[in-house]
């Protein structure tokens, strides 16, 4: 097993709780990344981007 598959989903609480950190300039733009990298940021856009080729692939499919 890697490091990748022991890592939890991604959590939207702590991913908008940091970006809300950075927007009040309350954590500097490098520990905000850190944090967004931790908080699974890449899996969650790749989930949400895969969710809405699904949705328009669908979509689509219906429209024929």
């Amino acid at each position: 097993m890697s490091v990748v598959d022991e890592r939890p989903p991604p959590d939207p609480t702590k991913l908008l709780v940091a970006w809300m950190e950075w927007e009040r300039g309350d954590t500097p733009p490098g520990r905000v990344m850190s944090n967004l990298k931790i908080a699974g940021m890449r899996e969650f856009l790749e989930a949400s981007a895969e969710a809405q080729a699904d949705l328009a692939a669908a979509a689509a499919t219906d429209a024929l």
